[in-house]
């Protein structure tokens, strides 16, 4: 069956839907301090951009037999592994599986190393990953700030065998992640809620929505 999606990015934010209402959600100052429902919504948003993926997967007709009688139904051919950066790529990543869950997981840890000067390192330090060979790879990544961590996740997944497709799931990006992951990775199809303009010279999205890890689960120490 033809693929519906031939774009490389993918701002699902262009055409309404109730995407933009958990964008909005997510962003608000005073909603967005509520953890469990910041969570949720970003669980629901990967429920969506999951759904709007499925699209742009291969299908064939397979025959499924009902009390009645039987008829043939369009179904996914695609073995699909989801990756999840962590930590804020959990939510996002809980509510990917929700839909497409007979799909294999993994994880991938990083974390912000802050400097005195309030710039950071992206450290990433552990993986737990199926084998890729011929899969389709979703990764969830809530926030595309700078593409390091994707670079970097990419890098670590090497080993692991040669992926058919590689999608990325996130709510909010810069134009400049944007255009790095282009660069470096051009057959990536990335689907995002939103696409902003401003970058800080500390790597934050603005006007983004803060630090959606912190959200989600409360500040973190340096160690």
């Amino acid at each position: 069956m033809e693929k519906q999606t031939s774009k490389i990015v993918i701002n699902l934010s262009e055409t309404n839907s109730f995407i933009n209402q958990i964008v909005y959600e997510l962003r608000h100052i005073h909603i967005q301090k509520d953890r469990a429902k910041f969570r949720n919504n970003l669980e629901k948003f990967g429920i969506l951009a999951a759904y709007e993926v499925s699209k742009s997967l291969n299908y064939s007709a397979e025959e499924v037999q009902t009390s009645l009688g039987s008829t043939f139904i369009e179904t996914i051919d695609d073995s699909i592994v989801l990756l999840s950066i962590l930590r804020a790529g959990i939510p996002l990543q809980y509510g990917v599986l929700k839909l497409m869950d007979q799909a294999e997981t993994g994880f991938i840890a990083a974390y912000r190393k802050e400097k005195p000067d309030g710039s950071f390192d992206i450290k990433m330090d552990y993986i737990t990953c199926p084998n890729l060979n011929n899969k389709v790879v979703i990764f969830t990544d809530s926030m595309l700030a700078t593409g390091s961590s994707l670079d970097n996740a990419m890098k670590m997944i090497e080993n692991y065998g040669t992926p058919k497709e590689i999608h990325l799931i996130s709510v909010i990006a810069s134009e400049y992640a944007i255009d790095q992951v282009r660069r470096l990775y051009p057959a990536i199809k990335i689907w995002v809620g939103a696409i902003d303009e401003e970058l800080t010279a500390k790597s934050y999205i603005v006007p983004g929505l803060g630090d959606a890890g912190d959200l989600a689960y409360g500040e973190k120490l340096q160690g």
